[in-house]
């Protein structure tokens, strides 16, 4: 059974769930393009956006073996995340609807 550690992402403070929205697509069709088998160990994304002090946030279920590849990534692109529990880990099975959605690769 595959195991996930969710990946908060967090935008800047004051920051509209559109704007980040519109950074992460470009930011998620970057690593598609530039490390499709690190973007294969992103299982799921949340379907709505939270809250992170006074910024929007999203969740993602990643694969630890991916993680460091992502959190490399979203460093030279600028995006924050909240740092990841590499001890939290969670089966695919709880990343259900209607509150997650299954990345299609």
């Amino acid at each position: 059974m595959d195991d996930y550690v969710i990946l908060t992402v967090t935008g800047r403070p004051g920051e509209a769930d559109a704007a980040l929205k519109a950074r992460l697509t470009a930011f998620w069709t970057h690593v598609l393009r530039t490390r499709p088998d690190d973007y294969e160990g992103v299982y799921a994304e949340a379907t709505r956006f939270g809250r992170a002090a006074d910024a929007p946030s999203r969740q993602y279920f990643v694969s630890p073996d991916a993680l460091d590849a992502i959190l490399a990534e979203l460093g030279a692109a600028g995006i924050d995340h909240e740092p990841p529990d590499r001890d939290d880990l969670y089966s695919k099975y709880e990343a259900s609807s209607p509150d997650w959605f299954q990345i299609d690769h």
